[in-house]
């Protein structure tokens, strides 16, 4: 729908306004009973917003953003998770989106404090990598279960960027073609040639973490088929190198201490395989998941041992250490929780200050355990 923001006395009119996000993003706010098929009206105070700056096809942008994504994190009593999240992944090298809290205002009637999140796309990838002109793939990985490349034009079909003319896949189709042919001997050094070795350990470093469980190492199967999602890949046309990106740290952080979403756990330790590779059933739920080192590009990440064991001790002792993100989450709880307490005073659902000082405590006690693994 249309309408406008205003952010320090400047207003922006028209922009294009919607709910985003899949099922998560509306589990126990709408009336439908079945959460795995959101339907009906809306029934939380907050869902999470996408603006789009350049409506109608204008040429308009708001402090150099074309759009402005506002996650409620209804399922984040934290309120912590994303931008704690992006900001580790960030300080150990890893292209991350940039992520704040914002207090926000909906026709005349606050609405509470939601994440504001930086949108992943051209912007983006011009921002984070010296050549940021190449192409940007939303949740496609480069094999499919099978172990076999995914066509051309499945990646082409996941494209973000460079649609328009004669778009080309031939460098994550070569990456995956490499990668499906390699033998165990020669998995390492075709990872090398296409992707930052750091970076990618790095990446994989900080989800397992963070136990980012609803992402790219989360293999959820259905109906004979297993599939990722929450990432991004870019490819940098001048290097010709491949670079993964997280998305969707909402359910981040979540589970350190048990597992506490019925949906998200992942089984296995890394580099670990359950059940011979075939699905199995994990959770609350009973979900159906497969190993991700199953994957063979997985395997072959989990093959540089020495690289994770260096890499996890330079995060426990830099970013992760208790010293560092104890004093971030303090001062961001400064910095919001006269805006908690306010939304606590006009919303019947939203959450009382001593709940949420609660949920930070016991996040904190849940990163105490995770840097003891």
């Amino acid at each position: 729908m249309e309408g406008s923001i205003t952010f320090n006395g400047e207003t922006l009119s028209p922009v294009g306004i919607r709910y985003k996000g899949s099922i998560g993003a509306f589990v126990n706010c709408l009336s439908g009973t079945d959460w795995s098929n959101p339907s009906g009206y809306k029934t939380c105070t907050k869902l999470s917003i996408k603006v789009k700056i350049n409506w109608d096809d204008t040429d308009d942008k708001f402090y150099g953003l074309k759009k402005l994504q506002f996650h409620s994190q209804n399922l984040d009593p934290t309120h912590m998770r994303e931008r704690l999240g992006y900001w580790l992944f960030r300080e150990m090298g890893v292209p991350a989106p940039r992520s704040v809290h914002a207090r926000l205002i909906i026709n005349g009637t606050y609405s509470g404090v939601y994440a504001l999140t930086e949108q992943i796309d051209g912007r983006f990838t011009r921002q984070n990598f010296e050549d940021g002109t190449g192409n940007l793939y939303k949740e496609v990985w480069p094999l499919n279960m099978n172990g076999q490349p995914q066509s051309a034009q499945t990646f082409l079909n996941h494209l973000k960027t460079n649609e328009e003319g004669n778009p080309s896949a031939i460098l994550i189709r070569t990456f995956a073609e490499e990668i499906a042919g390699s033998g165990s001997e020669e998995i390492q050094s075709v990872i090398s040639k296409w992707m930052n070795v750091e970076q990618i350990i790095s990446f994989a470093v900080v989800d397992r973490s963070i136990r980012a469980d609803d992402g790219p190492f989360h293999w959820y199967c259905r109906g004979g088929f297993c599939s990722n999602h929450n990432y991004f890949w870019y490819e940098d046309p001048t290097e010709s190198k491949l670079h993964l990106i997280p998305w969707d740290l909402d359910n981040a952080l979540e589970n350190l201490l048990e597992n506490v979403n019925p949906v998200t756990p992942i089984a296995d330790e890394w580099g670990q395989i359950t059940s011979d590779c075939e699905p199995f059933s994990y959770g609350l739920f009973l979900g159906l998941q497969r190993s991700a080192a199953c994957d063979k590009l997985t395997a072959g990440w989990v093959s540089f041992e020495d690289e994770y064991k260096q890499t996890l001790d330079q995060f426990k002792q830099g970013p992760f250490s208790e010293s560092q993100v104890n004093s971030l989450l303090d001062f961001w709880q400064n910095q919001i929780r006269s805006s908690v307490l306010e939304a606590s005073q006009h919303h019947s659902d939203a959450l009382h200050e001593s709940d949420w000082d609660d949920a930070v405590e016991y996040l904190k006690s849940g990163l105490t355990v995770a840097r003891k693994k």
